[in-house]
């Protein structure tokens, strides 16, 4: 029976950085030998308070927090460059130091797809819509590098950020689905100041683009309005949006989707539990947000 984590966790003065499978299963075998609670958060590096916010939620139920830091190829389409994804290995380091994580997992690619790798994990019924429309074989990576990580770590809790709140759903399926013990959290978005929701990607924007990031946001905040006036029309609220995002002359909308949270599905009628979700280019950067509607 697993103990609940203690109340005082000592900061730790140096992160352990484990860059093979088996420095990492040797650790964990350390901390289950202390009967630790272990949790999770994965990562693509390029940390930003995004990422420390689901570290500081971790660190609440968790006796030890482990990152893993890995750019993950099989996520990427042919046609988009895995290069130019930023790597800022140090600067994380640094920034998970002092946030009072306690290992980072920073494996290689040739590491995690050996040569005569031909293994894939598909959640097919919510990779399909939404972003997979554009992105057809980009959950079947993100699914296949989660359950690899999962098996490789083991961790008790599992920490994703709502702003990828179809990622989220698809792992927290996948998890159910294989029977995998390990309890997904999803934690609310971090913005900036304006309301844009921090990702790595807005590094890209250029200063006239960042200006129109933030009608995602707003047109959010819009349906919202709308909403609370007594639209329930899914059609009548994707308007709303369209009219705030036509301000941005940088923008050109991929979709707007009025969904349930957990299948994903279209909701015909907006109501309190209906999730905005909305996938935008913004110059050459594509954008993601959501919000509940209530």
């Amino acid at each position: 029976m697993k103990r609940s984590p203690s109340k005082k966790r000592p900061h730790p003065r140096d992160i352990a950085v484990l860059d093979t499978i088996d420095a990492m299963r040797r650790y964990v075998k350390g901390m289950r030998g202390k009967r630790r609670i272990i949790g999770f958060v994965p990562t693509m590096g390029a940390l930003h308070e995004g990422h420390a916010s689901l570290v500081r939620a971790a660190r609440k139920e968790c006796d030890i927090v482990i990152v893993s830091i890995f750019v993950n190829p099989a996520q990427f389409a042919p046609n988009e460059d895995i290069s130019k994804y930023p790597r800022t290995f140090e600067h994380d380091r640094a920034l998970l130091e002092t946030i009072g994580a306690h290992a980072v997992f920073y494996p290689s690619a040739r590491m995690m797809y050996p040569s005569g790798f031909a293994t894939a994990v598909s959640v097919d019924s919510l990779s399909s819509m939404l972003c997979g429309m554009s992105r057809p074989t980009h959950f079947r990576g993100v699914a296949t590098v989660v359950a690899k990580l999962f098996i490789i770590v083991a961790p008790d809790k599992a920490y994703f950020g709502e702003k990828d709140f179809q990622q989220a759903a698809i792992i927290s399926r996948m998890t159910e689905d294989l029977n995998i013990p390990v309890t997904v959290r999803a934690c609310p978005i971090v913005r900036e100041p304006d309301g844009l929701a921090m990702s790595s990607r807005n590094v890209y924007l250029s200063p006239t683009e960042r200006k129109d990031a933030v009608l995602l946001y707003r047109s959010l905040i819009t349906a919202r309005k709308t909403y609370r006036e007594g639209v329930r029309d899914p059609a009548r609220l994707k308007d709303s949006m369209k009219t705030v995002l036509a301000e941005g002359k940088s923008l050109k909308l991929d979709y707007i989707e009025f969904v349930d949270p957990v299948t994903l599905a279209p909701h015909t009628r907006a109501d309190n539990r209906t999730r905005m979700i909305m996938a935008v280019y913004c110059g050459k950067t594509r954008l993601i947000d959501n919000m509940r509607l209530a």
